[in-house]
């Protein structure tokens, strides 16, 4: 017999290997321990894709190597959170508790909630359901006490209440009365990925010596998502970390092997801040003409509103030029411009303004009214030629707001026609922050490495949303002009600002580039962080300083 064999290794082999829970036990038992699909992945030698498939009705059945290591993370945590099974259930023979070395049956586990059990929990809590979409995840809504144990939670019950998502209740809520005052809700406890060789022990955790504190505001962000969050930035300093190890020092080929992961980096991020999304998306819609290539060398016919202005007041070859113009640059403009509506379903045709609404997002075809301020930059851009054209969302929420009654800048724009759907603000905001703060910690670290490689994954996921051979997952080429115009509405955002205090505009160029005059210190911050500003420096003005003067003076 061969070394680290034997019969009862076998046997537990077959025994685990028999038969395989559906998807939905599967689904249930992870979110019931709160373990993330990256977690589970890790444990099983597996994608988080692949996790994910085996969740999913009509997907992957496990295979090995890594169905052997999952049997067993679902044997062990269906002991910790058992499942109400009808007789001769199937799924509750598999994971029955089975003999131990003494030949006896192990003691099952005291059901979830004992402690409390004389506790009344109305029926009509105990048969709710959590609502789920399509594709099988726990739907989030707006955050509330759990109906079940009080303790606050985003997601929601198939009425509309807010509910743990699977097994999550630790215990059943206590029927309060007007004696009893609520007791604070209990901290709840942090799960670890269980190891593949060994079923995961359920823990008891000590009392803690000091009261729970009673939150004065509504937690929106829950532990699981912190987790999850940390978990992801382990991922990403891991891969810095690998790349480097694999250059041997060769700081240069490390960053060109992370920029040449950074898509494929980017997407599986992108699919994990997902993973318990409120929203359905369609990342291959059927796009209208207008959002289409006529040929690889054309563009389409979305004009973005590229700013590319320059005083005319002023001049570099004025004879008198002894104005100082500070060239500034605005931090990861494109990932603070993930922060926008986008359209998340297929864009439906409207005509006349019936397009337009504050929870819709698309393209627009309008006439803009003319810009009669030659010392601000035109929020269109420089245009090529007068008449109607095809605008993003973001330029024409621009353009109302400056038309509105705080700016009164300009006159509404006509809209013609439009191609939107409804939209959501929020889409991309948890993979935004997941990179802002993965961004913020290579900074206060000072890894050039790491901030690279970040930068490559933002901006190379936005330039492939659109019609690219570098990225088959997602063609959104809408998204893709949204987000290049907020980067452009934002940047004009920030020369109002100079203006509104005191400083000229001298020129606003692409999505980063401000110049002005004055003490910009008292109107900006310094820094490198995504709020803040900082000297923009090149060859040509190391100190990123120049003289200008004022033209006929």
């Amino acid at each position: 017999m061969s070394e680290g064999i034997s019969v009862e290794s076998l046997l537990e082999e077959a025994r685990l290997t028999a038969e395989m829970p559906p998807p939905a036990e599967r689904l249930r038992l992870r979110e019931a321990a709160g373990l993330t699909r990256a977690q589970v992945a890790t444990a099983c030698g597996v994608s988080r894709g692949t996790v994910q498939n085996w969740e999913r009705e009509g997907g992957s059945d496990p295979v090995p190597p890594g169905r052997l290591p999952y049997l067993r993370l679902l044997r062990g945590l269906a002991e910790i959170h058992p499942a109400p099974a009808a007789p001769g259930d199937p799924i509750a023979a598999l994971f029955a508790v089975q003999p131990t070395s003494t030949g006896q049956a192990a003691a099952p586990p005291p059901p979830a909630g004992d402690e409390t059990s004389d506790t009344q929990v109305p029926a009509a809590f105990t048969s709710l359901v959590t609502l789920r979409g399509p594709d099988g995840l726990a739907i989030e809504g707006d955050p509330g006490p759990c109906v079940r144990c009080g303790v606050e939670t985003t997601f929601q019950s198939t009425d509309g209440r807010p509910l743990h998502s699977g097994g999550l209740c630790q215990r059943p809520a206590p029927v309060r009365t007007q004696a009893t005052p609520p007791a604070a809700p209990a901290p709840e406890p942090t799960l670890s990925p269980a190891p593949a060789a060994a079923a995961p022990a359920s823990v008891p955790h000590a009392a803690s010596p000091v009261a729970a504190r009673v939150p004065t505001r509504p937690q929106r962000r829950s532990k699981s998502a912190a987790r999850a969050e940390a978990d992801l930035m382990g991922l990403i300093r891991g891969a810095v970390e690998e790349e480097a190890e694999r250059a041997a020092g060769d700081e240069d080929a490390a960053l060109a092997a992370l920029v040449k992961r950074a898509i494929p980096d980017v997407m599986y991020l992108f699919n994990e801040t997902r993973a318990t999304g409120r929203y359905e998306y369609t990342a291959y819609p059927v796009l209208p003409d207008i959002l289409k290539k006529p040929t690889k060398k054309e563009p389409d016919q979305i004009w973005e509103a590229r700013p590319r202005f320059h005083h005319p007041g002023y001049s570099m070859r004025s004879p008198q030029a002894d104005i100082t113009v500070t060239a500034l640059d605005v931090n990861a403009a494109y990932l603070s411009a993930l922060k926008c509506w986008l359209p998340i379903g297929k864009l439906e045709h409207t005509t006349g303004a019936d397009g337009v609404g504050p929870k819709r997002a698309g393209v627009h075809l309008v006439t803009p009214a003319e810009w009669a301020h030659p010392h601000l930059p035109d929020p269109l851009g420089d245009r090529d030629e007068p008449g109607a054209l095809w605008i993003t969302d973001a330029t024409l929420r621009l353009l109302l707001r400056l038309s509105g009654p705080k700016y009164q800048l300009t006159q509404a724009p006509t809209v013609h026609e439009s191609w939107t759907s409804g939209a959501s603000e929020n889409f991309l905001d948890a993979l935004r922050k997941l990179l802002t703060s993965a961004r913020e910690e290579a900074i206060e670290e000072g890894d050039v490495l790491a901030s690279e490689y970040i930068k490559a994954m933002y901006s190379k996921l936005i330039s492939t949303m659109g019609e690219s051979i570098h990225n088959r997952e997602i063609e959104r080429p809408d998204w893709m002009h949204i987000i290049h115009s907020q980067a452009y509405a934002n940047l004009w955002g920030k020369a109002y600002k100079a203006h509104e205090a005191g400083l000229e505009v001298i020129a606003m160029m692409g999505t980063d580039e401000l110049h002005v005059t004055g003490d910009w210190r008292q109107v900006f911050t310094e820094g490198r962080g995504v709020s803040q500003m900082k000297i923009k420096e090149s060859d040509a003005k190391a100190s990123g300083e120049y003289l200008v003067g004022k033209v006929g003076r």
